[in-house]
């Protein structure tokens, strides 16, 4: 079985589906995307497909290797996410073609549901409340927001104090029963990460979700040292060579892999028994849309290390466009009490409405993220 065609899809709100079709007629979709660069991604996926076309779509980790040592230039966000797609949708059409879900083909369920949670948004306390409410009332059992905006390298101690404030109120509206993940989305610098962690760490968070950029992860053993609420990264990094360091480090309690950016699901499943070697956790990390959340769950239910899943619904980024929108039966994402059950249907275990992605195809999409600056008029970190 060779693969015949690939084809590209930009579809709002911000994401690239990837379709490829075999000689037998068999289709496999990936999400190949890195958020603000679709179109450069979807550049680097046409630049591939002259090492795939006509090639065995069985040869799933052979590819890989090609795409990857190949090119001579390795890693980033940008060549990662192009071969993530291509190995979502490689994977994909094995699956259909054997009969069973991914998961299967790769050691086999080590569960029955995995537990998701949702994003709340806004800065001020009213609204992350309002929002906390509207998705305890859904059925999630564990949330997460941003910990603090934008953050200069040494900034006025107030933005520490409006950071607790949030979340006290917050916490005095919903109690503890309710996890709680603390994004710091590696706006704070190291100067003040500390006072920060130390500030939220009475409210109980699940974790701190990159506390500082993957750039700094050296520093991640020092601040290890200053709490006991498990740090968590990862997912702007690459291939199991980024997580290398990472974990020998002893720096981080929960990786975050994304599996439209790292390398795909094989590869975030050769991280994730690295990590289940250091006693490290995993949670993959997954903004993004359908087909990259449907690969996150194939992992999460052959990992025994793997303890929650993110997932986009109702995400502040997703405006025109959500996540059910382009399948065929979105129930395959329920979520009851907090947890989705094992997909049991073959591949990825989604059937895209291929005439939905089409149509909004022909509108595509522009996204960009915001850029930030700091009073001084300065860069800051988005």
């Amino acid at each position: 079985m060779y693969i015949h065609s690939m084809e590209l899809f930009q579809v709002p709100p911000r994401w690239l589906f990837l379709k490829i079709t075999t000689d037998e007629g068999i289709v496999g979709w990936g999400e190949p995307v890195v958020e603000g660069k679709a179109r450069t991604v979807q550049t680097a996926v046409e630049e591939m497909s002259d090492f795939l076309i006509d090639k065995d779509a069985s040869a799933i980790e052979d590819l890989w290797q090609t795409l990857y040592r190949g090119g001579f230039y390795r890693g980033g966000p940008v060549l990662m996410s192009a071969i993530s797609g291509i190995e979502q949708a490689l994977w994909d059409i094995k699956g259909q073609q054997l009969g069973v879900p991914i998961y299967e083909l790769l050691g086999g369920a080590v569960r029955d549901r995995m537990q998701i949670y949702a994003w709340i948004g806004g800065d001020a306390p009213d609204e992350l409340v309002k929002a906390a409410h509207e998705r305890i009332e859904a059925g999630y059992t564990a949330l997460k927001m941003n910990a603090t905006a934008q953050m200069g390298w040494v900034d006025n101690q107030r933005k520490i104090m409006e950071a607790a404030e949030r979340i006290d109120t917050l916490r005095e509206e919903i109690g503890y029963d309710i996890e709680i993940g603390l994004d710091f989305h590696g706006r704070v610098h190291k100067p003040m990460v500390k006072a920060l962690m130390k500030a939220l760490e009475p409210y109980r968070p699940m974790f701190y979700e990159e506390p500082l950029p993957p750039q700094h992860n050296e520093a991640l053993p020092e601040l290890a040292h200053h709490t006991t609420v498990p740090i968590a990264t990862g997912e702007r990094m690459y291939t199991r060579w980024d997580f290398k360091a990472l974990l020998a480090s002893g720096g981080v309690d929960i990786i975050q892999p994304d599996l439209s950016h790292t390398g795909g699901i094989w590869e975030a499943r050769k991280i994730a028994a690295m990590a289940e070697a250091y006693d490290v956790a995993v949670a993959p990390h997954c903004p993004l849309g359908p087909i990259t959340l449907a690969a996150s769950l194939q992992l999460d239910f052959c990992t025994p290390n793997a303890f929650i899943q993110e997932q986009s619904l109702n995400i502040h980024y997703n405006q025109g466009s959500d996540l059910l929108d382009y399948l065929i039966d979105p129930s395959v994402f329920q979520y009851t009490n907090g947890y989705v059950a094992r997909p049991t249907a073959p591949g990825l275990g989604i059937t895209l409405d291929e005439d939905k992605v089409r149509a909004a195809a022909a509108t595509g999409h522009r996204w960009r993220n915001p850029v930030w600056r700091n009073a001084d008029g300065s860069i800051a970190e988005w």
